[in-house]
C-alpha cells in the first residue's frame, strides 16, 4: 500500500526532535524554584515575598537566583514567624513586576522543578497573567509527585520536603526560605533520579511518566522497541507463541512502544499485556492515514484479546428494504446482491431496531416475513386493524398504491428523510401535550437512531460507489501525502519525495495501487470504520482532489441537515421539542467537494 521516495532519507529520521528521541537526564538543565508567600492562594490575594532558584545540569550547579519581593501589603504575623521574612525586610525590595521578569530570564530554556509544583508555578503564572506577560512553555517536574511514586513508608513517614531532605542526606536543611528550600529540593531531585536510574529511568520523558505500577521486569523489556524506526506505522505485541496480543498505531513507532515499558500506564490490562509479551513487530507506513487503516485491518484479522475496539467489524446490522412484489423492511446481518436497498451499517441490533421502528411508525408497509403472491388471499393481522399496515395480504390495497408507498419509503431511506422527521415530530408533540413524556422519549430515540443511520449511509455511499478518488494534502510535517481510494477502500498511500515530479509520482502510485472490486451495499469493499477514516481525511482542510473517477455526490436534502438539530436535542434527555423542519428542496444531489 505504501510508497515513498527512494534514495532520500526519511524526514522522520532527519527531523526528529529531542522529545521523540528521549532526552538524557544528564543533558537537561533544570531550574529548581521555591517561593515564599503571604498565604496559600494567589487568586485569593496572597502575594509573593521571596523567589529562590538553583540552575543545575549533570549534577553541577550552574547558577543561583534569590530576591525578596515587596508584596505591597502587610505580611501576616504567623507567616513572618514561619519564614523569618518581616515587613521591614521587604520594604525596599523590588515588586513582583520587576522580580518576575528577572526570574523568567534566569529560568529561560530550563525544565522547571519545584516541590509541590502546582503551588509555586501557579503563583508565577498568576502574576505573569496580571502583567499581561506571556508564560513561557516550561516543562514542569514536581518532586513531591515523583517522590510519592518512589518513596515508601519505610523510607519516610511522608513526602514533605523536610522528610525527603533527611532521606537523601541533603546538605541544606529546609527552613522556609526560598533559596535554602530550592537547594534542598535540588538534593531531593538528584536522590530521586539516582534511585530511578537503577530502575532503567534515564531520560526526561521516562522521569515525567514514571509510575511504580510499571515493574522492573517490564522496564527490562525496553530492548523490544530498539529495532523499531522513528516513523509512523503500526506495532504488534506478540506472546512467546507469536500470537498477536495487541495492535496499535503511532506517528513514532519506537517512542510509542518504548513508553509501554517506562510510562505511567494506568490501564491494568496493558500492564498485564506487556508482562506476557515476547516480541514487538513494527510495520512502517508512509502516512498516518495508512497506519490507521492498517491497524483496523490487523485488529479485524487477528482479533487481539487486549484490543477492545474494532475486533469484530463483521458484527453489524442493516435495515433492508426488499425487492419483491410486496416489499417489506427487515433486519439483516449481510448485504446480498439482490438489488435491495440497505440502511446502515449499525454497530448494535438495538440501534437498528430503533431505526426500523421509526420507519414503521411513518410508513405502513407490511411487517410479516412471509413472501406474498402477487394476488394474496390471507387474513389480515392486527396491525391492519390498528392502521399500521395497508394489508396487502387480504387484498385491501392494490399493487400500484403499495408501490407508491414503498417509493416514498425508499426516498426517505436513501435521499430525503423529511417525511420520517415530520411524522415523528408530530407524534412527539402530541404525546408531550398529553404529558406522555416516556412514550415521546421513545419516539425521539427512534428518530435519532434513524437520522444517524441515514446520515452515515449517505456519506458512506457517496464515497463507496466512486471507482476511484485520488487526493493529496500537505501534512503537518510539510510533506505532501497522496492517497488512492477505490470504492471507499484505501488502495495506495505515498509521500511525494522532495524534488520529484508530482504528476509522475501520482501516476506510478495509481498504477501500483490495490485492485478493488465493488459489491452491493453502503460499504462494499472495506469496513465502515475504514471508509469513515478515509472520509475524515478527504474532508480535512487543505485537501486537493487530483482526480475523481465517477461521481462523488451527496443528497442536498439528505440527513446531514437534520443531524446537528438532532444532536442538540438528543443531548438533553428532557427536551422533546421537534427537530428538523420541512423544506421545499428538489431531490437533486450536490457535489461533496
Amino acid at each position: 500500500m505504501s510508497r515513498a521516495g527512494q534514495g532520500a532519507s526519511s524526514p522522520w529520521e532527519t527531523q526528529r526532535s529531542f522529545d521523540e528521541l528521549g532526552r538524557p537526564l544528564r543533558d537537561i538543565t533544570f531550574c529548581v524554584v521555591d517561593l515564599e508567600t503571604t498565604g496559600g492562594s494567589a487568586e485569593g490575594g496572597s502575594m509573593i515575598t521571596e523567589i529562590g532558584a538553583v540552575k543545575v545540569r549533570g549534577g553541577e550547579v550552574l547558577g543561583e537566583f534569590q530576591t525578596l519581593v515587596n508584596p505591597h501589603s502587610e505580611i501576616p504575623a504567623f507567616i513572618a514567624v514561619l519564614t523569618g521574612i518581616s515587613n521591614s525586610m521587604v520594604r525596599d525590595a523590588p515588586g513582583i513586576e520587576s522580580a518576575l521578569p528577572a526570574f523568567l530570564e534566569f529560568a529561560a530554556g530550563c525544565v522547571l522543578v519545584a516541590h509541590n509544583a502546582p503551588f509555586d508555578v501557579g503563583f508565577l503564572k498568576h502574576f505573569a497573567a496580571r502583567q499581561d506577560r506571556a508564560w513561557p512553555r516550561f516543562e514542569v517536574l514536581d518532586t513531591a509527585k515523583l517522590a510519592r511514586r518512589v518513596i515508601t513508608r519505610d523510607d519516610a513517614p511522608n513526602c514533605k520536603l523536610s522528610s525527603l531532605a533527611r532521606v537523601f542526606n541533603s546538605t541544606t536543611t529546609p527552613n522556609h526560605r526560598a533559596l535554602s528550600d530550592a537547594r534542598a529540593t535540588v538534593d531531593v531531585l538528584h536522590g530521586l533520579m539516582e534511585r530511578l536510574g537503577d530502575l532503567g529511568v534515564h531520560t526526561l520523558e521516562e522521569l515525567q511518566t514514571f509510575s511504580s505500577r510499571v515493574s522492573t521486569a517490564q522496564r527490562k523489556k525496553r530492548h523490544l522497541a530498539e529495532s523499531l524506526p522513528h516513523a509512523p506505522g503500526v506495532y504488534l505485541f506478540r506472546d512467546d507463541r507469536s500470537r498477536v496480543l495487541y495492535v496499535g498505531t503511532s506517528r513514532d513507532l519506537r517512542a510509542r512502544v518504548r513508553s509501554y515499558f517506562t510510562a505511567s500506564e494506568t490501564r491494568s490490562r496493558m500492564g498485564e499485556m506487556v508482562g506476557i509479551s515476547s516480541t514487538v513487530t513494527g510495520i512502517e507506513c508512509a502516512t498516518a492515514l495508512e497506519a490507521e487503516v492498517r491497524e483496523l485491518r490487523l485488529i479485524a484479522e487477528h482479533k487481539p484479546r487486549y484490543n477492545r475496539r474494532s475486533r469484530f467489524p463483521e458484527k453489524v446490522h442493516f435495515v433492508k428494504l426488499t425487492r419483491e412484489t410486496w416489499p417489506r423492511l427487515s433486519l439483516v446481518r449481510r448485504v446480498l446482491a439482490d438489488d435491495a436497498d440497505y440502511l446502515g451499517p449499525f454497530s448494535s441490533r438495538k440501534a437498528a431496531e430503533k431505526a426500523l421502528a421509526a420507519l414503521h411508525d411513518t410508513f405502513p408497509v407490511r411487517q410479516c416475513s412471509e413472501r406474498l403472491a402477487r394476488q394474496p388471499s390471507r387474513a389480515a393481522c392486527v396491525l391492519a386493524e390498528m392502521d399500521r399496515c395497508l394489508a396487502p395480504c387480504d387484498g385491501s390495497v392494490d399493487e400500484t398504491t403499495y408501490a407508491a408507498l414503498v417509493q416514498r419509503l425508499r426516498e426517505s431511506l436513501l435521499h430525503r428523510p423529511d417525511e420520517v422527521v415530520e411524522a415523528i415530530n408530530t407524534r412527539m408533540a402530541s404525546l408531550a401535550e398529553d404529558e406522555r413524556f416516556e412514550e415521546a422519549g421513545q419516539h425521539r430515540d427512534r428518530l435519532a437512531a434513524f437520522i444517524r443511520a441515514a446520515h452515515r449511509t449517505q456519506r458512506l455511499s457517496a464515497l463507496t460507489r466512486c471507482p476511484e478518488v485520488v487526493a493529496t494534502r500537505k501534512e503537518d510535517d510539510g510533506r505532501w501525502a497522496v492517497h488512492v481510494v477505490r470504492f471507499g477502500r484505501l488502495a495506495a498511500a505515498g509521500v511525494i519525495p522532495p524534488g520529484a515530479d508530482a504528476r509522475q509520482f501520482v501516476s506510478e502510485l495509481r498504477a501500483s495501487a490495490e485492485t478493488v472490486t465493488t459489491a452491493p451495499g453502503p460499504v462494499p469493499a472495506a469496513t465502515a470504520e475504514e471508509s469513515e477514516k478515509v472520509l475524515r481525511w478527504l474532508e480535512s482542510p487543505g485537501l486537493r482532489l487530483v482526480d475523481v473517477v465517477g461521481e462523488w455526490t451527496c443528497p442536498v436534502a439528505g440527513a446531514t441537515r437534520h443531524l446537528a438539530l438532532h444532536d442538540a436535542v438528543h443531548q438533553s434527555r428532557l427536551s422533546l421539542v421537534p427537530f428538523g423542519e420541512r423544506r421545499d428542496l428538489s431531490p437533486v444531489h450536490q457535489p461533496v467537494r
